[in-house]
């Protein structure tokens, strides 16, 4: 299975500063119940897309939604700043042994 989205950077402030795109409520639900057997932590191990960069991540939950975390090197390769609106793909991966 494969969700495809478009969403707006997010900046969470913490000791370091997240980026973060968050994946619409309908969708999260879904991917929950699809992936239920890779959930570890609350967390969902993906492999995503985001204009020609792909990469591995978990996703995490945060107010019914799943938010897709943007790495420093994924955003530098893309161009991507806060508030760009961008277009997510993503599939669960299989947990690695």
């Amino acid at each position: 299975m494969e969700w495809v989205f478009v969403g707006e950077v997010v900046e969470w402030r913490g000791p370091a500063p997240f980026y973060f795109v968050a994946m619409p409520e309908g969708d999260s639900a879904d991917l929950k119940e699809a992936a239920r057997a890779l959930i570890y932590w609350g967390q969902i191990p993906v492999r995503v897309v985001i204009g020609g960069t792909e990469f591995g991540t978990a996703l995490f939950p945060r107010d019914g939604r799943y938010l897709v975390p943007l790495k420093d090197a994924v955003r530098k390769a893309e161009g991507i700043s806060v508030g760009d609106v961008v277009t997510v793909e993503l599939r669960p991966a299989p947990k690695k042994s």
